[in-house]
């Protein structure tokens, strides 16, 4: 029988009929060393409103017995057990299994292919604690939770609350820990294995980290920086918040096969991917410390104050993002954190924002399969720029007191939109009602352009703009460079703005809407001044201000208004006079995107060997020297590129593998040098990048190998795929990869299988870039309509952003 779907209607009901007073979670796992199976005992103590009523719990586990008040009852076998006939005060236990720890949903069970030994870890979100024990599993039925793990003898356990009390029992030990505050069932955690462990002690509280031990010197390599990184965020929010985290423990899990990261009160866990195996660039450092900040954000979001139902998840994730890079620039030495949002993610949202998945950011949602559908583009990067914009738009010093407020108002408990609005409206003195419609009700990106008449300059609306507050620059030139000579805020209320106290328009040469970033919105310039900008944007003189134009330029190329050769000659020239370190990487992923998935398939060549070139010169300076390289093992175009490559990498094995990549994909004989490279490197999941190499192989079997890894048997870790998928769908391999876009086709009834995670990850990964056209793309969308929520929404905004790549291929440069 198919698990069935908690609905809005059906959490309402329970929320207003019950109170849970506490769980008590009984876990076994000294099965796993040897087997596959979890063993719990779920205890809930709740109490009813009205006795004599009917309820369910869930529990998507094989439940063994089931017991209310003492009375037996029976499971529905659609993941709930119905409760009839209610007491006033109630005790419910469950006692049930969970055998699928290899690829079912909320835990999974991981083998470290390095040496054998054995990881569990669990992750809820949004309803996935149900797959593992009996409970009440929405978001606003908080309780107590009490966890008593079974487990190994040389297992270490980990969970949301301070010290557990540990018992020898021989052939295992138990873990007792102390009770959490109230939760919500998808905020717990239990992970175990035998970690390595480093703890340290930062303004009294008791940091620790956890990776598995093939990954210790990795850890401690990482480890100053983490803590460090987490000192300061602790601080930051704390004082910001007018709330110190209130727990002394603060743990932080990296783990195998895992995707992202999942913020477990007291106890985040990661993915292992995060402590890379190379030496991190600037960029993954910089992201390091937002996933870090974003999951540490959630302590307070999320977790100390949590959304009454799905619909206000963006006053989890939107917070979150908005405040991670808030506290990135403001406490750590990421200061220029908000222009890797704006190249990165933000351009992500503008794209989705823009296309058929758009929807506003705070929607109704009918049941939890309908909300894992909304961890997204717009929930995310849209929402954390939509709360910079509300910042800029009540002031700062007004925001962090309607944060005070919400935070001392509601702390434990269920929020909704209203009572945050209520909180800043308070603080800031200005009714936000018109505000939250515009943006927080409504879907759609506002447009802006500027219209010049002598010394008159109007901001311009493509329609009825958003209330916003945005700035313009103006721009003189100081020999080759521009220098800006004005920055003007203006307050939009309606589609036609003046824009005042600018310098006389001779000392101006260029306006930027929208400078330093402050709002969600797409600029365009004026016919008299498009070609201007494609020169202008290297010419900026911040990463924000040149981010601002760049991002002008990509999305003039998303919509068709711009060729590929247009925007990788834009964009190849900011990197030639970009300052930040941390934009570069993300700069050069985008360069190589033009040349390999918008250009039309007679530019691609002299586009990439363009990029190519703009590495090799990036590769003189020692602090961008990594970043270009890998760079070059993307776009590399002949054998002396290759040569020059392997030269300058030296021992490095991470620009090694990505070299025999690109050698495989140019049809080179890469399989001794792959062998030897597996042999040397020390990195337990190198198996992966060796399967990424074959995966670029232009040959018929090779193809069909890697697609049954990756496809069928799921045997590629999650946080893999996006790497073995890229080298899968190489551009001029068509006759080989026609066969497989019909196999993703004949997928999609199953992409959702795992949980919400695995399901984004395959169906935006798998699907082809190449070896396809509109029609395809017409069925894949037709066939998602029938798919789980999260997949076709995924299916629907990849192949929205292949699409506009489609159409971009037709486009030849003048």
């Amino acid at each position: 029988m198919e698990i069935r779907s908690l609905t809005r209607t059906e959490a309402e009901r329970r929320a207003a009929l019950l109170t849970v007073e506490r769980y008590d979670v009984d876990i076994d796992l000294t099965a796993l060393p040897d087997g596959p199976d979890i063993r719990c005992v779920s205890t809930v103590t709740f109490t009813c409103r009205e006795p004599g009523a009917e309820t369910f719990v869930d529990c998507a586990a094989q439940v063994r017995s089931a017991t209310l008040n003492g009375i037996a009852l029976t499971p529905t076998g659609d993941g709930r057990i119905s409760l009839p006939a209610l007491a006033e005060h109630n005790v419910l236990r469950v006692e049930s299994v969970q055998a699928d720890t290899a690829t079912g949903e909320g835990v999974r069970k991981a083998i470290d292919p390095a040496d054998g030994e054995v990881y569990v870890w669990m992750s809820f979100e949004p309803d996935e604690a149900r797959f593992v024990w009996a409970c009440f599993d929405q978001p606003d039925l908080k309780a107590p939770h009490a966890f008593t793990v079974t487990a190994p003898p040389a297992w270490t356990v980990t969970s949301n609350s301070g010290e557990a009390r540990v018992e020898e029992l021989g052939s295992a030990r138990r873990w007792t820990f102390p009770d959490t505050p109230p939760l919500s069932t998808y905020n717990t955690v239990v992970n175990a294995g035998p970690f390595h462990e480093i703890r340290r002690e930062a303004d009294g509280h008791d940091l620790g980290l956890y990776a598995r031990r093939s990954l210790a010197p990795i850890l401690d390599r990482d480890a100053d920086e983490i803590f460090t990184l987490t000192r300061q965020g602790l601080a930051f929010f704390g004082e910001a918040f007018a709330m110190p985290f209130p727990q002394r423990k603060y743990d932080q899990v990296f783990v195998p096969e895992f995707g992202g990261a999942m913020e477990n009160y007291g106890c985040v866990t990661w993915s292992d991917a995060f402590l890379r195996r190379a030496t991190p660039t600037p960029a993954e450092s910089e992201l390091l410390a937002k996933v870090l900040l974003h999951e540490m954000a959630h302590m307070w979001f999320g977790n100390i104050v949590t959304m009454r139902w799905w619909d206000d998840l963006w006053l989890n994730e939107a917070f979150a993002e908005f405040a991670c890079h808030w506290a990135a620039e403001r406490a750590t030495r990421y200061t220029d954190a908000w222009a890797g949002h704006l190249v990165g993610d933000k351009l992500t949202a503008y794209l989705s924002d823009q296309g058929p998945v758009s929807h506003p950011i705070h929607q109704p949602i009918h049941d939890v399969a309908q909300a894992a559908s909304i961890f997204d583009n717009i929930t995310y990067p849209k929402g954390a720029s939509v709360l910079q914009q509300l910042m800029t738009y009540v002031g700062e010093e007004r925001f962090r007191a309607g944060m005070t407020a919400y935070f001392a108002r509601h702390a434990w408990g269920n929020t909704t939109l209203q009572d945050l609005i209520d909180a800043l409206s308070e603080a800031g003195e200005r009714d936000l009602d018109a505000w939250r419609t515009a943006w927080l009700a409504t879907a759609g990106t506002d447009r802006f352009s500027l219209e010049r008449d002598g010394e008159t300059v109007t901001l311009v609306a493509a329609g009825t703009p958003r209330p916003q507050v945005l700035a313009v620059g103006a721009y003189g030139r100081n020999g080759e460079a521009l220098e800006r000579r004005a920055l003007v805020r203006v307050e939009v209320t309606q589609p036609r703005t003046p824009v005042t106290s600018l310098p006389p328009a001779a000392d101006i040469d260029a306006l930027l809407i929208n400078d330093e970033d402050l709002t969600f919105a797409t600029t365009r310039p004026d016919p008299t001044t498009r070609d201007a900008l494609f020169h202008m944007a290297a010419q900026l003189p911040t990463a924000i201000s040149r981010g601002v134009a760049a991002a002008t330029v990509w999305d003039m190329l998303t919509t068709g208004e711009a060729t590929a050769a247009e925007a990788g000659r834009c964009l190849t020239a900011v990197l030639a006079a970009e300052t930040s370190d941390a934009v570069i990487e993300p700069y050069l992923t985008l360069a190589a995107n033009i040349a390999e998935l918008w250009a039309p398939p007679g530019e691609r060549a002299d586009l990439t060997a363009a990029v190519a070139a703009t590495c090799r010169r990036l590769a003189t300076n020692p602090g961008r020297r990594q970043v270009a390289l890998r760079g070059l093992a993307r776009t590399a175009t002949n054998a002396d590129d290759l040569t020059w490559l392997r030269e300058q990498a030296g021992d490095d094995v991470d620009l090694h593998w990505r070299a025999l990549v690109r050698e495989a994909e140019l049809g080179g004989d890469v399989a001794s040098e792959a062998a030897s490279l597996l042999e040397r490197d020390p990195d337990p999941d190198a198996w992966t990048r060796a399967l990424t190499v074959r995966a670029a192989l232009p040959d018929p079997a090779t193809k069909a190998e890697v697609w049954q890894k990756l496809a069928v048997d799921r045997a590629v870790p999650v946080s893999s795929v996006a790497q073995v998928a890229a080298a899968f769908w190489r551009p001029a391999q068509d006759a080989l990869l026609t066969p497989y876009a019909q196999r993703y086709l004949d997928s999609i009834p199953h992409l959702h299988e795992g949980g919400m995670i695995p399901a984004m990850v395959y169906t935006g990964r798998l699907f082809p870039p190449h070896a396809i056209d509109p029609t395809y793309i017409e069925k894949a969308q037709q066939m998602s309509q029938d798919a789980a929520p999260v997949v076709r929404t995924t299916l629907l905004e990849r192949s929205d952003q292949v699409s506009r790549m489609l159409r971009a291929r037709l486009i030849t440069s003048p």
